[in-house]
């Protein structure tokens, strides 16, 4: 199958009572020049004081409910075992869900013109970068329409810059929708779990252009693999705010442990089934 190559970067937590997404295929943070406004130092500062202690307040909230794995024994044992799960688990999904791929490859070739698979630059463990892959549920010229829109609507540009997110975003093509709101978009990743570039659970492959939106937190991000699905996934709702899904990520990545992969798994299924805060 043809894939689509993004551009490289320009520089080199126990229980899941009471639960409460996908990433883009253009994740590009497009951000108009024209609405640019000057900001004074000391209005820097006070704003970016204001953004951490905002995303220091939703992690500690999160974090509340999912303890940290503080045993280091405990975390190298959880480590292999995961891995353990991970290929097992990706093989599984493979041999059983190959045929669908092919549909699905199929629908994507016959409904809109340009290659199948999307390959888009994330940051990974260790903050390593790596071409993460998904069946392409985009218009191929997604950038430019981007840009476009941001341009001319102020009320997109709003919502895109609090969740990187756009509800009705036109640059989605009509199987693209079934896709993602099925998640049937996401199956290529297996083929990341197997070469160790990500795991079955773990926090959301982010982009470069997100790192600051981690601040201190990405830290504790870089410590385990993204995963196909995770935390937020199985809690989130249309409406989650971008510095919860940090929260959920941040407490998945200090709390992970085989216990709670297997618990995020299970809940996965009936998650993709409802199609839970898919868009």
């Amino acid at each position: 199958m043809p894939v689509s190559a993004a551009a490289p970067p320009s520089s080199p937590d126990p229980s899941l009572a009471t639960l409460d997404p996908a990433g883009q295929d253009a994740t590009s943070t497009i951000m108009p020049a024209a609405i640019a406004e000057p900001v004074s130092p000391r209005a820097r500062t006070l704003r970016a004081r204001a953004a951490a202690a905002t995303r220091a307040g939703a992690v500690q909230t999160v974090s509340r409910r999912y303890p940290a794995n503080e045993t280091v024994f405990g975390r190298i044992a959880d480590d292999g075992l995961i891995r353990g799960f991970d290929i097992v688990g990706a093989l599984l999904v493979l041999a059983i869900a190959f045929p669908v791929m092919v549909l699905v490859a199929l629908a994507v070739k016959l409904t809109s013109r340009g290659p199948v698979l999307f390959a888009h630059r994330r940051v990974g463990r260790h903050g390593c970068r790596f071409s993460c892959l998904k069946f392409r549920t985009m218009v191929t010229d997604a950038d430019d329409q981007l840009k476009a829109l941001l341009d001319r609507d102020p009320v997109a540009r709003a919502e895109w810059q609090r969740s990187q997110k756009l509800r009705r975003d036109p640059r989605v093509t009509p199987i693209g929708r079934f896709l993602r709101r099925s998640s049937l978009d996401e199956l290529p990743q297996v083929f990341n779990v197997l070469i160790g570039d990500m795991s079955l659970v773990g926090p959301r492959p982010i982009v470069e252009s997100e790192i600051p939106r981690y601040g201190r937190h990405f830290a504790a991000y870089c410590r385990v693999r993204p995963g196909v699905t995770g935390l937020w996934q199985v809690q989130r709702h249309a409406g989650t705010s971008y510095r919860r899904r940090v929260a959920f990520d941040v407490s998945f990545a200090r709390a992970r442990s085989l216990r709670l992969y297997l618990l995020i798994l299970a809940r996965t299924v009936p998650a993709v089934l409802i199609g839970k805060g898919a868009w």
